[in-house]
């Protein structure tokens, strides 16, 4: 029965990478209803990490319209084109770190060309830091102070009802950090010394070089909104607040014997405070918010 369920699993996947948009959540529908027809009752909708999605892909779009993501990105390529060298090393970093910060993968998205084409200038195969780098995005969102994932998991841990041996936010934070971080720098440093990443080597590379089917665009100057920084220092105290209130709010430690509220209504709170401060500094039309990229991709 367990390879049937699993067999209808991957069906809905499938159905739903190709219906697309939408049709992904119409697809995970009907995936569930096949499951409750053979008797596997249905979790709960997971209301909390839907609400954290949203509050935080609101605020990331509303640094996006404010140019925080082009500055970020800016400041990304500058970091690159300084360590060209490293860039196999370096790259998966800068992806974790900004996942870290923005609490989804989405946010390092537009990094991706940058690494491309700074590797290729640089006579590196774009595949080896690419390939590091996604994977690390990835990794960052298991660490994230303001990701849902972790939330999620923080606030299972921190039941005595689910789990025989607790662990608070923080201590759950204080062990995914350097863990997840130092898997990233070993798997970068392990690709960079054992895999071959000299496009050199490449015959492939090398004809469509000669027959100038491949152009590299080099560095480009970027014009920064004037409101750019400013929404991403927002953003970061965001994230800051959340961390303190969940130290504050620990068990743990012992602060608070009665607090106000949980991480979750706390992060919540306090990423549409974010979004509201860029959108008002930072004179953000609030409808270009709804179609930047990132919440477009969010949809998808």
């Amino acid at each position: 029965m367990l390879a049937v369920e699993f067999i209808i699993v991957l069906l809905a996947i499938f159905l739903g990478a190709r219906l697309g948009s939408i049709g992904i959540g119409f697809a995970g529908g009907l995936g569930v209803l096949m499951l409750a027809m053979l008797g596997v009752k249905p979790g709960t909708i997971p209301y909390d990490v839907i609400s954290i999605i949203m509050a935080v892909i609101a605020a990331i779009s509303a640094m996006q319209i404010a140019g925080g993501l082009d500055y970020l990105v800016d400041q990304t390529e500058k970091l690159l084109r300084k360590n060209p060298k490293y860039i196999t090393i370096l790259a998966p970093i800068v992806t974790y770190f900004l996942t870290l910060f923005a609490g989804t993968g989405n946010i390092s998205l537009a990094t991706l060309p940058v690494i491309a084409e700074v590797a290729k200038e640089n006579g590196i195969k774009p595949c080896r830091p690419l390939s590091t780098a996604v994977v690390a995005a990835q990794i960052g969102i298991t660490a994230s102070p303001i990701s849902a994932a972790v939330v999620y998991i923080a606030s299972i841990m921190e039941n005595p009802a689910m789990v025989s041996h607790t662990t608070s936010y923080i201590s759950l934070l204080a062990i995914l950090l350097p863990a997840t971080f130092l898997a990233i720098v070993m798997i970068s440093f392990i690709i960079s010394w054992c895999f071959d990443s000299k496009l050199a080597d490449d015959q492939t590379y090398q004809q469509r070089l000669a027959a100038g089917l491949i152009e590299l665009r080099g560095c480009q100057a970027k014009k920064i909104k004037a409101g750019a920084k400013k929404s991403v220092l927002f953003f970061l105290l965001g994230v800051i607040c959340v961390v303190i209130f969940a130290m504050i709010n620990s068990p743990s430690l012992g602060l608070i014997e009665t607090p106000l509220m949980n991480t979750t209504n706390a992060i919540l709170i306090i990423m549409l405070s974010v979004a509201t401060l860029i959108t008002l500094s930072c004179q953000v039309k609030t409808d270009a918010i709804l179609n930047s990229s990132i919440a477009m991709t969010t949809k998808k």
